[in-house]
């Protein structure tokens, strides 16, 4: 019922995807995306795979915002919720802590489960 996704489908240099790669995987993650008929969440981990989810479902980047636990309710019925990635710039930093990240999936769970 929830997928959890990233933008691209393999690690890029560095870690961190370029538009042509992002561009380049859009249609495999649209394509999983229709392929997934029971699906009603999709995870987003940081705001790279936000925008990837955005596009490879044709919906204007200005309707949902990113932001960490934000959980968007998008005009076909699927809910986007967003975590910041976790990298271990985020994790190092504390940008991101282990309750935060637990808290994006008791959420997804607690609504999967009414």
């Amino acid at each position: 019922d929830c997928r959890i996704t990233n933008a691209v489908r393999c690690v890029p240099p560095e870690n961190k995807p370029v538009g042509a790669e992002i561009r380049a995987c859009n249609p495999f993650l649209s394509e999983e995306i229709a392929d997934l008929p029971k699906l009603q969440v999709i995870l987003a981990l940081g705001g790279i795979a936000h925008n990837a989810v955005l596009d490879a479902l044709k919906v204007k980047r200005s309707s949902a915002k990113f932001g960490h636990a934000a959980d968007h309710v998008l005009e076909n019925g699927l809910r986007l919720v967003d975590s910041y990635h976790c990298s271990r710039l985020n994790t190092n930093t504390g940008r991101l802590t282990p309750a935060m990240f637990s808290g994006v999936f008791e959420t997804i769970r607690d609504s999967l489960n009414s």
